[in-house]
């Protein structure tokens, strides 16, 4: 291995040797005087670390030449310039891809911290006037239901409808849109209360991770015969990351097996504690199916929204959330929504991501058309160019012009983002062929650092870890804390998420909750490197071997009801039951199965030793003939403790 003393390492960096040997010291490699060597990939490291970096600049994803150079305060040739040394011909208004932007920027002495690509707002100049406002109204809840898909989550939404719809009107619904609103007597009055069907945990997170905050209160399903399920504990996470109150319901209270008591039980140890055990979460026991509790439930529901004060302005500009969309062979696109602010009209011009339109009708959730939408209301909108994606918001502007024209900005901003991340959208593809043939595992990793040469240094050491067994792959290196994006790449493709003298953003440890991906952030290098080799080494495909236990010789077969006996005489070791056993006839054998029964004299034994007579049983196999060798082995995990993983060298140009 290639190494460098510290003397020579100090007078490159214009340091004393007592100042590097306290800043090796701190990075936690080992080092004494001026004469100790270090290898070339820990001096490297160490200069990332000292090396205090360019200035930082905050800078988007995709510019334009012209763009570029006013944010670093440069000439537009300079930047042409820097981009032809890398074989790049542009003019001031091409489009830059992320690597070409921050190899500019580091030519020219800057590093790079790239912005979060947000969705711009729809201007006010955009919106139609609307008229002196009375201000905020009371509005329905909107509810979520969430919980394990067996635990009658469907069958409840169907109870619900049956129950509640006005003037049991069930029979004229005559379409699912995704969400509906029931109508209830609630303190002598009637009340309304929107239902969120979603289709699973995917639906209700992907809106969250736009920025959707649709639901007002999340319902937990929880079977009172099953109890806490490992998909109970995930709907709990998301449930709570929406920070959302949560109101549990106990299903299937009807069942025999029935036991709500334990579901407190589980759910107090996961911190949602009953109200009646001093906690502030209400339980309500109620049976989908034969329809018990329903009425406790909703009251519930309106209790907690009363808490909650929800209020809109219908007549402020108007916007909704769109929860689900398709396109319709009839109707063309449309778009199911539930409406958060203002009131939605036939006719009115809108936009909802890349896709615009005039709205040519609105369907409630019973397929009947209606003039208006008002807040917290679900409706199908159909008039739209195209689909937009679950989680848009949809907002009303003051004329289709002005919603085709946001709608165009948006495609194209869209389409140069996409240009720009086509580097990692391929190595994503790459992905999807995740290596399964062979004996080869791979560890995939995405690395945030804090300065441009923090990222190379520790990519390089990551890089040159090797094992026979399993190789490392850098996905994705970039300068900057860990963001959202960071998590949901990594999530997309089983990849470990390593930070540098970085933090997590809030948002990106919420999913990274969410998604179970592991983060784990370091300052010190070397404690980095080992880490990474603990988990490859974690990887490794466990050794299986088989351990000897003992042998039986067989005397005497016996064929019983329930199946042949052979009668044995051990010779030597122990013969063990539910280990495994070969059957040989002198140098043949016969059979490789468990032994499944094993006896002395009557009785039933777990294990047989030396010098004693047994009854063995092994199953699939009854040929036994006397003389016939039984052996007895098990097989056992070897550790692979001492497996190490090395350290390729740097190459040294003397």
């Amino acid at each position: 291995m290639n190494r460098i003393r510290v003397g020579d390492l100090a007078k490159d960096l214009q340091m004393s040797v007592a100042e590097l040997l306290s800043t090796l010291t701190d990075l936690g490699v080992e080092a004494k005087n001026a004469d100790s060597l270090i290898d070339i990939s820990t001096a490297q490291a160490v200069r990332a670390v000292l090396d205090k970096g360019h200035p930082e600049v905050e800078l988007p994803p995709t510019m334009t030449v012209r763009e570029l150079a006013q944010a670093l305060g440069v000439q537009s040739t300079q930047v042409q310039q820097k981009l032809m040394k890398v074989g790049v011909l542009a003019g001031l208004n091409q489009q830059l891809s992320a690597d070409q932007i921050e190899r500019v920027a580091y030519e020219l002495g800057y590093s790079v911290r790239w912005t979060e690509a947000k969705e711009p707002e729809v201007p006010e100049s955009a919106r139609p006037r609307t008229a002196s406002t009375g201000g905020p109204q009371p509005r329905p809840p909107v509810v979520t239901i969430l919980g394990h898909v067996d635990h009658g989550k469907t069958t409840l939404l169907d109870a619900i409808r049956r129950t509640n719809v006005a003037e049991g009107e069930y029979g004229g619904i005559t379409q699912h849109i995704g969400a509906y609103q029931v109508e209830v007597e609630h303190a002598g009055e009637k009340a309304k209360i929107t239902f969120l069907d979603t289709p699973g945990h995917e639906a209700f997170t992907a809106m969250r991770a736009r920025g959707a905050q649709v639901t007002d209160i999340a319902v937990l399903v929880v079977a009172a015969d099953d109890g806490v399920m490992p998909q109970t504990i995930e709907a709990l996470n998301h449930a709570k990351a929406a920070n959302v109150p949560i109101i549990v319901a106990i299903n299937k209270i009807d069942k025999p097996e029935a036991n709500p008591d334990r579901v407190k039980q589980q759910l107090a140890e996961l911190g949602v504690v009953p109200e009646e055990w001093g906690g502030d979460t209400i339980f309500v026991p109620v049976s989908a199916k034969q329809r018990i509790g329903l009425g406790d439930l909703l009251e519930a529901i309106l209790l907690v929204a009363e808490v909650q004060e929800l209020k809109a302005d219908p007549n402020a500009p108007a916007e909704g959330v769109v929860i689900e969309s398709k396109l319709d062979k009839g109707r063309g696109p449309v778009a199911t929504i539930i409406v958060q602010q203002g009131t939605f009209k036939q006719g009115d011009a809108v936009v909802a991501g890349e896709a615009y339109g005039k709205i040519k009708a609105l369907i409630d959730d019973r397929g009947n058309r209606v003039p208006k939408a008002t807040p917290a209301m679900p409706v199908e909108v159909i008039g739209l160019s195209s689909v937009p994606n679950a989680g848009e918001k949809m907002e009303v502007v003051k004329d289709e012009r002005t919603a085709r024209q946001i709608a165009m900005e948006r495609e194209q901003r869209h389409r140069q983002e996409k240009l720009a991340s086509q580097r990692a959208r391929v190595t994503m593809k790459d992905l999807s062929r995740l290596i399964k043939e062979g004996e080869i595992k791979e560890l995939l990793v995405v690395l945030k650092a804090d300065v441009h040469g923090s990222v190379e240094a520790v990519r390089t050491s990551l890089e040159r870890l090797e094992h026979p067994e399993v190789r490392l792959r850098v996905l994705h290196a970039a300068v900057g804390n860990i963001t959202e994006s960071d998590i949901m790449l990594a999530s997309a493709s089983n990849a470990l998420v390593i930070g540098f003298n970085v933090r997590v953003e809030p948002e990106a440890q919420r999913v990274a909750e969410q998604e179970r991906v592991e983060v784990r952030t370091y300052r010190i290098i070397y404690e980095l490197v080992e880490d990474i080799k603990a988990a490859m080494l974690g990887m490794l495909q466990p050794v299986i071997e088989e351990f000897p236990l003992g042998k039986a010789e067989v005397r005497a077969v016996f064929n019983l009801p329930r199946g042949t006996v052979a009668g044995c005489y051990v010779t030597e070791g122990k013969i063990v039951r539910n280990t495994e056993a070969r059957v040989w006839r002198k140098k043949d054998l016969l059979h490789t199965g468990k032994i499944v029964s094993l006896r002395h004299l009557k009785e039933d034994v777990r294990e047989i030793a030396q010098g004693y007579e047994c009854g063995i049983m092994v199953d699939g196999f009854s040929d036994f003939a006397e003389g016939d060798l039984i052996e007895c082995f098990e097989k056992r995990e070897v550790s692979r403790a001492g497996h190490t993983i090395t350290q390729r060298s740097a190459t040294v140009v003397s």
